[in-house]
């Protein structure tokens, strides 16, 4: 199969070429240049700093009168937070064969040969440095998502740093300044939607929840692998564009036929008819042969044992491509603790639903049996399964569904921040309004009818402001919107729960609060794979 030009590949050969850009030379530390697999890019004059081992993949500069993610306000930002303990860990990107349950196997890219991979764990107050060795044959990244880090470490290719080469490695090093629940994962191409994604866990030195047991629970819908499909397969069959079958373009519908994968020995993914009244409609554009938790299919799935009794603290993440997904713990009322790795006042529900990016924390008190945590890939007819044993008893299968799913459904809106992290009462200082466009018949996702533009820092915001993120949604389609480097709250009243991504529903209006405290270039996108990298992305940038 020809790998597609995408985009962010288009953008990573010219930074290749032109050597110019937002990009200086590579660190010493290992971290390639050259194309590699796409990253985002962006432009800026100046003479390129002196690359330092001990910073950033790419020692960077900035356009003019704009923060550079390397700069001495990025340094003094990372001392505020007072790293201490270095926690060291090593990891591999490489080609694998993954074992999916049942007998299934696929060859795939993934961390260490695990799916997902590795967990990485530490407590907040230390250094994490994590060396990523790249064994894979192009290049790729790492992207902490939810974390509030140093910009230079954020993992953006040709944003933030140099894309991480083929052969090479690199070493990311940051404080951890808040506990909570995060995942990281690749910003290149559509590498995520392959098997490059791993829980990250920032243990509380004081943590006030108690409970005897804790289960991580990573959702996930899978295609690398299976009859010839890869995720690049999926975008560029999705770039061709459709109309119809459910699916309505920004400018409405138009009638095209269904169109076959690039490769003609691999079927078509493109989902056709999926409808969700929770999303407004249209529940996503891939029809995914696989949904897993933790790596395994619903009919061979993973068991988490407890005793009864067992209070479970249940730390829930969705690493999706293109799915949200609806989670119930049968014969059980979930407790929600935090959201996006902050405190929430707690609240009782039967179900959550997940966009993609979104985690969830949860408390449990275990019966006595055997239980199935379902997620249901919401309006796609499908689900994932795990099974929480603390008795004797038959497993469920994959068609189990627990009649939680259909009762008290929760979603984020719904929520209040903590008191110890609500955002405080005060007037925005700037309001950034964006809109989001495009459509499925020409899949021309974007923000305001531009499509992510190397070279651009569209919106601009200066250290110490409230700013106000205003996103409208005229389009058919549900996106789930993530924010690098910042926490926001949920501004539709006071005391929001505090999120880094949230979903906005077609039609609708998501207005969300962050205090501009994290100096540097972040990127604003949507987190569905397949949408950012057609295009839905843009950035913003702290003014010098």
């Amino acid at each position: 199969m020809r790998t597609p030009i995408t985009r962010r590949s288009l953008i990573g050969a010219s930074l290749a070429t032109a050597g110019t850009g937002v990009l200086a030379a590579c660190s010493g530390s290992g971290s390639g240049s050259g194309s590699g697999s796409g990253g985002h890019a962006g432009h800026g004059g100046g003479k390129a700093p002196a690359a330092s081992p001990t910073t950033s993949p790419g020692a960077t500069t900035s356009p003019t009168g704009f923060v550079a993610p390397d700069g001495p306000e990025v340094a003094a930002a990372e001392a505020a937070r007072r790293g201490g303990r270095e926690r060291k860990v090593r990891l591999t990107a490489t080609a694998a064969t993954l074992e999916l349950g049942g007998g299934r196997s696929v060859r795939s890219w993934a961390y260490g040969g695990e799916l997902p991979g590795p967990e990485v764990r530490a407590t907040a107050g230390e250094t994490l440095a994590l060396t990523l060795a790249n064994n894979l044959p192009e290049a790729t990244s790492l992207h902490w998502h939810g974390l509030a880090l140093r910009n230079d470490m954020d993992g953006v290719p040709g944003l933030t740093q140099r894309p991480v080469a083929a052969g090479a490695e690199f070493t990311y090093r940051f404080a951890l300044a808040h506990p909570g629940t995060y995942w990281f994962h690749p910003h290149s191409g559509v590498q995520q939607d392959r098997g490059l994604y791993a829980p990250l866990v920032v243990e509380d030195p004081k943590e006030p929840l108690a409970y005897d047991r804790e289960w991580v629970v990573v959702l996930d819908d899978w295609v690398d692998g299976v009859d010839g499909s890869t995720p690049d397969a999926v975008l560029e069959e999705l770039r061709g564009g459709m109309g119809g079958g459910g699916h309505e373009g920004h400018g409405g519908i138009t009638p095209v036929s269904l169109r076959r994968s690039p490769d003609p020995k691999s079927p078509s993914r493109m989902m056709m008819g999926a409808r969700s009244d929770i999303l407004g409609g249209d529940a996503g554009d891939v029809a995914y042969p696989h949904y897993l938790v933790n790596g395994r299919t619903p009919d061979d799935p993973s068991v988490f044992t407890a005793k009864p009794g067992d209070r479970i603290r249940l730390r829930i993440v969705n690493a999706g491509g293109d799915t949200a997904f609806r989670v119930a713990l049968g014969g059980h009322e979930l407790t929600v603790t935090h959201t996006d790795g902050f405190p929430v006042r707690h609240a009782r529900t039967d179900a959550l639903l997940l966009g993609m990016g979104e985690r969830y924390d949860v408390l449990v008190t275990a019966g006595d049996g055997v239980f199935p945590l379902t997620a249901v890939a919401e309006g796609k007819k499908a689900s994932a399964l795990a099974v929480l044993r603390t008795g004797s008893g038959a497993a469920p299968t994959a068609r189990t569904r627990p009649r939680e799913l259909s009762r008290r459904l929760l979603t984020a809106d719904r929520l209040r921040a903590d008191a110890s992290v609500a955002l405080g009462r005060r007037t925005p200082d700037r309001t950034v309004e964006i809109e989001l466009t495009g459509g499925m018949a020409q899949y021309d996702w974007a923000f305001d009818n531009a499509p992510y533009a190397p070279g651009t820092i569209p919106h601009g915001v200066r250290a110490g402001e409230r700013v106000r993120l205003v996103f409208r949604n005229p389009t058919k389609m549900w996106h789930p919107l993530h924010l690098h480097g910042h926490t926001f709250a949920l501004a539709h009243t006071a005391g929001g729960a505090r999120k880094d991504t949230a979903v906005i529903l077609p039609n609708g209006t998501l207005t969300v609060d962050f205090d501009a405290d994290n100096p540097g270039l972040w990127m604003i996108h949507c987190h569905n794979v397949y949408h950012a990298e057609a295009g839905m992305m843009t950035v913003l940038g702290y003014r010098k």
